[in-house]
């Protein structure tokens, strides 16, 4: 038998074969990024119109200016309160925010001339469940006092003083400084027609959201800050911004009616159509009553002497108010 041939595994080196050292090829080296320049309006755009998308823009305050380089002949102070409590007799005043601005007769907004913010101890403790609600704690107040120079400083010149519920905050402002007292005030909760124009809301968080900002303070003085801004964004159809109706409905004088002695039996009936229940603790008359448009008065008195007394001579109790007048305590 012949001899097997000499054989060799294909992993092994071949008879005869030698490897020869190849000269390494030298790496590019990596292109330099291309630097991508984010355009966040423009994202901000795309997101909104694609309609899957809300974006809320943090709010930021405006400058404050010299009041003799805003161009806007009038002047407006927003005004927020934080206290101990609701009542305006037995608490008192822990905060104060003020963000004075200018403004036209058109109901255009200028710019923020002055702003202060001020805390207060008060005479007794916090009370927790305000310390939960504001973020005041009592060592944050304690040795404090609201400096009335300086406050009243930017009250005394204001054309217009505005609180986001002013029946609640001008009675303390007036308690705290007299120079509140012969002020012209508004209130943007009640003076704005929010409903319709489709805010779900009155509270500031709501308007603030809904106007497409958010904020991170919820002290007085941002709240103030934040209400400008919502009172100066146009809305509607129209363009029109809340404080242009603002402050037209301010001018009107309104009719505070006091449906007393009222039969028992149409309580139900005056408070579906908005009469509230006073029951003379803060100085009102013991009754249901409304506050309506001067216009509207003729045809409130008709309805109040054909359905609630049936007697067509009755005349309640019925106070004419000015915007001098409105939301002091009552």
């Amino acid at each position: 038998m012949k001899a097997a041939s000499a054989q060799f595994d294909l992993f092994d080196e071949a008879p005869g074969y030698r490897e020869v050292a190849r000269p390494l090829r030298k790496r590019r080296p990596a292109p330099a990024p291309v630097p991508y320049s984010w355009d966040e309006d423009e994202a901000v755009r795309l997101l909104e119109e694609s309609g899957r998308f809300r974006i809320l823009r943090k709010l930021t305050p405006r400058p404050i200016i010299p009041r003799s380089e805003s161009r806007f002949p009038r002047l407006g102070l927003l005004v927020d309160t934080e206290t101990t409590g609701l009542q305006h007799d037995r608490h008192e005043i822990i905060e104060v925010g003020a963000v004075a601005f200018t403004y036209d007769d058109t109901g255009a907004i200028g710019d923020v001339v002055g702003v202060y913010s001020g805390l207060r101890q008060p005479s007794s403790p916090i009370p927790p469940e305000i310390t939960r609600l504001t973020g005041i704690t009592d060592e944050m107040v304690a040795g404090q006092e609201i400096d009335l120079a300086a406050l009243e400083e930017l009250v005394e010149p204001a054309d217009l003083v505005i609180a986001h519920n002013a029946g609640f905050d001008r009675p303390f402002c007036e308690k705290l400084s007299p120079t509140f007292v012969p002020k012209v005030w508004a209130c943007s909760v009640t003076e704005i027609r929010w409903a319709d124009h489709g805010f779900e809301g009155n509270k500031l968080g709501y308007l603030v959201g809904q106007s497409g900002l958010f904020h991170e303070g919820h002290r007085a003085t941002d709240d103030c800050h934040a209400l400008l801004e919502v009172l100066a964004r146009p809305i509607g159809d129209g363009g029109i911004a809340p404080f242009a109706e603002l402050l037209q409905s301010s001018g009107r004088c309104r009719m505070r009616i006091f449906a007393e002695h009222a039969p028992f039996d149409m309580k139900d009936h005056l408070k579906a159509r908005g009469y509230r229940w006073s029951d003379g603790s803060d100085g009102r008359p013991k009754a249901w009553w409304i506050e309506i448009d001067e216009d509207l008065y003729e045809d409130e008195l008709a309805y109040l002497r054909d359905e609630i007394y049936r007697w067509p001579e009755a005349e309640p109790l019925t106070r004419r108010l000015t915007a001098a007048d409105r939301f002091r305590k009552g």
